[in-house]
C-alpha cells in the first residue's frame, strides 16, 4: 500500500466534528442540525435480488420479511455465474435494469449477494450509486472525487443530491446472511453499554487515519467508552460497537464479542476484494460477528479519504444514523470502497419516529 495526500479541507472537518459544527464538501445541501432526525423506513429501502443465485433469492425472502420491505420495493435481475467482477458495459445493463423498477420513495439500494461486488476498478455500491468513475481506473492510486454526500446533514439522499446509497448484503452462507439480518434488527431495541476502539497500529502506512481518532474517554449520554490505542490487536474483549484498524490482516477476531449494530473495517489495500486471497477481506469482520463494513476493491494506495473517517462515522451513528448513511457519510472519495452489511441497523436512533422494520 502506497502513501497518498490529505487535503487541508479533509482535516478541517475534524476540526468541524470536535466543535460539534456541521462540516460539508462545497456543493452538499446546507441543512441547519435541527432539521436531522434519521428516519429511514421500509419504503424507502429497495432490495435487488438476482435471480440466478438461489442464495441470493433465499436471503431476499428473508430480509423482506425481516424488516417489512413492500412488495413493490423488490427489484429482480439476472448475474448468471456471479462473477467477481463486472465490465462498465455489463454493469451498466445492469444498473438500468435495476433503477427503472425503483419508485421515488427509495433512498437506499441492498444489494442481496456475494458477487458481483466490483465494477472493473470501481466498487459496485460506489458505481450503482453514484455511477461509473472511469477517470479513477486510469489511476487507482490517483485522488478520488469527492462525494457530496460527506459528512452531510442530509436524512435523505435521494432527495437532497439524487443519491440512492447502496450496500451489499452478502450471502455467501445463508445462515450468517440470516445471523446478520437478525443483528441488524436487535440493534433497534436497546442501547447496550459498549466500547469503540480505534488501533494506532505498527504498520505505519495503514495507520494513516490515526490522525482523526477521537480521544479516549467516555461518552455517558450514549453509554460508550472510547479506548484508542497504540497497538497491533485486541483479544478477548466482549464489548465492540466500533472497531476501526490498520493492518492486512487483523488477528483474534474468533475471540472477540460485537454487539449488535457494530461497524468494523480495516484499512488496506483490497479489504472490499471479498472471494480474494492476497489480503483479510472485509467479510472477515462480518463472519465474527460486526454488523456492517467497509473495504476497498482495488489498490487506492493509504488516502484516509477513500476509507471511513473515525471521526464522522462516530458522529453519524451516535446521531442516530443508520450503518448504511453513517458509513457512506464518513467516506469523502467512495469509488474503490464497498459498503457491506446489514443496511437499517441503527442502535443510536433516538430522535423519535418509528424504527425501521418495527410496528
Amino acid at each position: 500500500m502506497r502513501t497518498g495526500e490529505r487535503p487541508r479541507y479533509y482535516l478541517a472537518c475534524l476540526l468541524a466534528f470536535v466543535l460539534a459544527w456541521p462540516c460539508t464538501h462545497a456543493g452538499a445541501a446546507a441543512l441547519s442540525p435541527s432539521s436531522w432526525a434519521y428516519s429511514l423506513q421500509p419504503q424507502n429501502v429497495a432490495v435487488v435480488v438476482n435471480d440466478e443465485d438461489a442464495r441470493s433469492v433465499a436471503v431476499g425472502v428473508y430480509y423482506q420479511a425481516a424488516r417489512e420491505i413492500p412488495a413493490r420495493n423488490m427489484v429482480h435481475v439476472r448475474i448468471p455465474g456471479s462473477p467477481h467482477k463486472l465490465s462498465a458495459a455489463s454493469f451498466n445493463q445492469i444498473k438500468q435494469q435495476i433503477e427503472a423498477q425503483l419508485n421515488p420513495d427509495i433512498q437506499v439500494i441492498v444489494l442481496v449477494w456475494t458477487a458481483p461486488y466490483a465494477v472493473e476498478c470501481n466498487s459496485i455500491t460506489s458505481a450503482l450509486s453514484l455511477g461509473f468513475d472511469e477517470e479513477q481506473c486510469k489511476n487507482t492510486c490517483g485522488q478520488g472525487k469527492p462525494s457530496r454526500y460527506f459528512n452531510s446533514n442530509s436524512v435523505y439522499p435521494y432527495n437532497d443530491f439524487g443519491i440512492r446509497i447502496s450496500m451489499l448484503l452478502p450471502t455467501n452462507s445463508i445462515g450468517q446472511a440470516q445471523e446478520l439480518i437478525d443483528r441488524g434488527k436487535l440493534s433497534g431495541f436497546s442501547v447496550p453499554a459498549a466500547s469503540a476502539y480505534f488501533l494506532v497500529t505498527s504498520d505505519t502506512n495503514r495507520s494513516s487515519r490515526a490522525p482523526f481518532f477521537p480521544k479516549s474517554g467516555r461518552i455517558p449520554s450514549k453509554k460508550l467508552t472510547i479506548k484508542t490505542l497504540k497497538k497491533d490487536s485486541i483479544e478477548g474483549a466482549k464489548d465492540i460497537m466500533f472497531y476501526q484498524t490498520g493492518l492486512v490482516k487483523v488477528p483474534y477476531l474468533e475471540t472477540l464479542r460485537f454487539l449488535p449494530g457494530a461497524l468494523a473495517d480495516h484499512l488496506t489495500s483490497t479489504g472490499g476484494d471479498l472471494l480474494g486471497t492476497r489480503q483479510m477481506s472485509s467479510l472477515n469482520w462480518l463472519d465474527a460477528g460486526a454488523t456492517a463494513s467497509y473495504g476497498t476493491v482495488s489498490e487506492p494506495c493509504n488516502y484516509p479519504q477513500k476509507f471511513p473517517n473515525p471521526a464522522v462515522l462516530l458522529k453519524h451513528y451516535l446521531s442516530g444514523a443508520s450503518a448504511v448513511e453513517a458509513y457512506w457519510k464518513s467516506v469523502a472519495w467512495p469509488a474503490q470502497g464497498l459498503f457491506i452489511g446489514e443496511p437499517l441497523a441503527s442502535p443510536y436512533r433516538r430522535f423519535g419516529g418509528k424504527e425501521p422494520g418495527r410496528n
